[in-house]
């Protein structure tokens, strides 16, 4: 392609047009991004009002040693009496781990099989960027935006627990907000890919979420099944959240996070090459 192209993805020129499809993305996340940050905060902040009043509590011991033992296996009960098991219980293990999943899942569908549905992919793939380009730039806006969300959680928790005292330093708080960030990653990238192979975003969504339950599921059902428990480093929940995720330091289990997140993206690059994209007609 020669001359000047005026597309949706900025830029006059080619080189313009390759740093392009990253910031325009980006720029199309910035509401999301925003007001997801703005719940998250909000959320960690009222379960956090709550920790002085739980932590008071008389005789919170036994009242810990009377939940069954599968609910103190699953979501370590017994730890609430500190301000880190406290959040770890209540938010890290399961809220958290949703939303962001719910988030980047969302988010990835939209940023091609979206596109595709709009018929805007089709303008960005006559352009000079490859379509693996495409890709990896839409990849890494994904990454940045559940980035963002991590470093708001990071903050917020840090600076609830100095407020109220919980406890929880900036390195333990770090890693729990890291913990939430690969998974998110990991699940995004699959909906970005699976909108890649397939051009619709109900598959985009639908796989990626259904894949999410089934691997909560068995990272649950692994600590109360003992003939499970072999399958459970498969779930990227368990990598996520077996050592904490609050106070984990940096389990070797976030390498498989990220190595998924790599081949995931990867495989979305050869599928969106391999595939005729029709304009809408």
């Amino acid at each position: 392609m020669s001359g000047v192209t005026s597309t949706p993805y900025g830029g006059r020129a080619a080189p313009v047009m390759l740093r392009g499809v990253y910031l325009k993305t980006l720029r199309d996340l910035r509401r999301a991004v925003l007001g997801w940050s703005t719940g998250l905060a909000a959320l960690v902040l009222v379960e956090a009002a709550v920790w002085p009043s739980f932590r008071d509590m008389p005789d919170i011991e036994d009242l810990m040693a009377q939940y069954p033992d599968y609910m103190k296996d699953l979501f370590d009960i017994e730890s609430m009496t500190s301000g880190l098991g406290f959040l770890n219980t209540e938010l890290f293990t399961l809220l958290l781990p949703a939303l962001f999943v719910i988030h980047a899942i969302g988010r990835g569908a939209r940023l091609v099989a979206g596109e595709e549905d709009v018929g805007t992919l089709d303008i960005l793939l006559v352009t000079p960027i490859s379509s693996s380009r495409v890709i990896l730039d839409k990849a890494l806006a994904l990454l940045t935006s559940v980035l963002v969300l991590g470093v708001a959680l990071w903050v917020v928790t840090l600076g609830a627990s100095l407020a109220i005292g919980m406890g929880i330093d900036a390195a333990e708080a770090a890693t729990g907000a890291l913990a939430q960030v690969l998974l998110g990653a990991e699940y995004g990238a699959l909906a970005l890919t699976v909108g890649a192979a397939t051009g619709r975003r109900s598959l985009a969504i639908g796989a990626p979420a259904a894949l999410a339950v089934a691997a909560y599921v068995l990272h649950a059902l692994a600590l109360l099944v003992p003939e499970i428990e072999p399958w459970q480093e498969l779930s990227p929940f368990h990598q996520a959240l077996a050592e904490g995720p609050l106070g984990a330091g940096l389990p070797p289990a976030f390498g498989w996070l990220v190595a998924g997140t790599v081949v995931v993206t990867a495989a979305g690059c050869r599928l969106l090459d391999r595939r005729d994209i029709a304009a809408p007609g």
